[in-house]
């Protein structure tokens, strides 16, 4: 049984790397082809997303997964910063009440696809499956302490 749950706890590492790879690429490719400028509270949301790609990269290939208590602690606090960005957008009393962000709002939405996927909206996505992920591999480890 403990070879399936290592193999178990790659397979999870590999998904929460490839979710924050994905987020990376998607965030540049907005950035940097499509020209939309990132808000403060998007770039708050990359601090936190790029760096997993790296340390999750690294812990894919040493098979180290030992990583998931601070891959899970990043990923919590960027869902709550991709969930508050959200909620700007979407809920009217949170876009009426917020504060200036800087020179590009964070209540704007460069893409709004089905009447609900906003940039944020991905960006929680990919912290909530880094985060699950992480959580799962931190259970198995702890399980066998």
């Amino acid at each position: 049984m403990a070879k399936d749950e290592k193999k178990q706890r790659e397979s999870l590492l590999f998904i929460a790397w490839a979710a924050s790879v994905i987020a990376m690429f998607g965030s540049l490719y907005f950035s940097e082809i499509l020209k939309f400028e990132p808000c403060k509270l998007c770039w708050y949301q990359r601090i936190l997303m790029y760096p997993m790609v790296i340390i999750l990269g690294i812990a894919v290939i040493r098979k180290d997964d030992r990583i998931s208590f601070y891959s899970m602690i990043l990923s919590a606090i960027g869902a709550c910063i991709s969930l508050y960005h959200y909620s700007l957008q979407k809920v009217p009393f949170m876009a009426d009440h917020a504060v200036t962000c800087g020179r590009i709002p964070c209540t704007g939405d460069y893409i709004n696809w089905f009447g609900f996927v906003t940039i944020p909206l991905l960006a929680l996505v990919a912290f909530v499956i880094i985060f699950i992920c992480s959580m799962q591999i931190w259970r198995q480890i702890r399980g066998r302490d």
